[in-house]
């Protein structure tokens, strides 16, 4: 469990920091586009137990990074700013809050100026989920982070989805496409 933990919060900040690392290529989003681009490719995990789509311009990046494991898959588009991780880890008698809280403790010791938007319990599909929500400041660029927690055939799953938070409702909207997407079997 602690390296459940411990992956997702390296993906964190990496993935925060990727976010903010290519300040000269941001293009500015256009909110129909960044909007309806959410359902752009299918994934699917597990053996077909979890789906999602992503975005058409994020591709698979789960192969490129030389130290991962095989239950991580990474996707991002060309920039990195974009990105969305999920881990499968080991199945955990902790309630999903408990680790959502822990995350957010671990976040906040990161970055102490970190924002938390939400941390709440969801219903999706007849599933019960948390999402963790927050704002992310590295090298005075923002990213938004949104994590949902779930188990999923005696698995602990961790979604990770994290995007430039330059307009910080479209980087919520464009999250909340991608989660509402998820389908779990």
């Amino acid at each position: 469990m602690r390296n459940l933990v411990k992956y997702v919060g390296i993906g964190l900040l990496v993935m925060g920091l990727a976010a903010c690392d290519n300040s000269d290529t941001k293009a500015p989003a256009q909110g129909a586009n960044a909007e309806s681009n959410a359902s752009g490719q299918p994934v699917s995990l597990l053996d077909g137990k979890l789906t999602f789509s992503l975005p058409a311009d994020m591709t698979d990046q789960s192969g490129k990074l030389g130290t991962q494991a095989n239950n991580m898959h990474v996707y991002s588009d060309a920039t990195g700013q974009k990105a969305v991780i999920v881990i499968v880890g080991d199945d955990t008698q902790e309630a999903l809050p408990v680790l959502a809280k822990r995350l957010e403790d671990q976040q906040r010791n990161r970055d102490p100026q970190l924002q938390v938007v939400t941390n709440k319990s969801i219903e999706l599909k007849g599933h019960t989920l948390q999402q963790l929500d927050s704002i992310i400041s590295a090298k005075g660029q923002t990213a938004y982070s949104s994590v949902v927690l779930g188990k999923v055939d005696n698995k602990l799953l961790t979604m990770q989805v994290t995007l430039p938070a330059d307009n910080q409702q479209q980087a919520q909207t464009a999250a909340e496409n991608i989660i509402n997407t998820l389908v779990i079997q």
